[in-house]
């Protein structure tokens, strides 16, 4: 049995559209270019500890961990102290991982008559699509809630974009593409 939602099938409202393109990204991500292209945005994930405050995080943690490290050696229970270790070590790979996954982006351009479509993993992978503006269509599902995304719809298939982002920067994100895309089809139907 098939669940509809809002007159579509649940299916349709996950990224179903195969990438015209597969390989290693080549680089760091390249920067908007202002002049070049109709539309032209990276997309990264928010990221609210920049480098100096990893650096004050981790000399908090290390020195707490040292105080009490000492602490419990003085009154007899040293195998604490490795626990301290593990402590630091397990928050330090948290960041680690953290600081990984900021590396994902997305590139989302509109030019020469294409809408292009990159998207690069923390792994280094980078899938690529290319669109026809005339044909695409922008949909915003749940502007006002947390849960708000952003797909673009051709051909029967499904593109999500900057699922990492904030609620509001999704649906931000939306209709300034979604504008981008009508300017962009009605000069390729003219």
């Amino acid at each position: 049995m098939r669940r509809y939602h809002r007159g579509m099938t649940r299916s349709s409202l996950y990224e179903d559209m195969p990438p015209a393109e597969k390989g290693r990204a080549l680089g760091p991500p390249p920067r908007p270019v202002d002049g070049e292209t109709d539309f032209d945005a990276v997309l990264f994930p928010n990221r609210s500890l920049p480098n100096r405050g990893f650096i004050a995080v981790m000399s908090i943690v290390i020195a707490a961990n040292i105080l009490f490290g000492v602490y419990f050696y003085a009154i007899g229970a040293w195998p604490v102290i490795g626990f301290c270790g593990l402590d630091v070590f397990l928050v330090w790979l948290a960041f680690r991982i953290s600081y990984r996954q900021g590396r994902l982006h997305e590139r989302v351009r509109i030019a020469e008559g294409d809408l292009l479509v990159s998207r690069v993993l923390p792994s280094g992978h980078e899938s690529r699509w290319r669109l026809q503006p005339f044909w695409a269509r922008v949909v915003i599902d749940n502007p006002g809630e947390h849960e708000a995304r952003v797909r673009v719809l051709s051909k029967g298939r499904s593109l999500v974009l900057g699922s990492f982002l904030s609620p509001d920067e999704r649906v931000s994100f939306g209709e300034a593409l979604k504008a981008a895309l009508a300017r962009a089809a009605g000069r390729a139907g003219a």
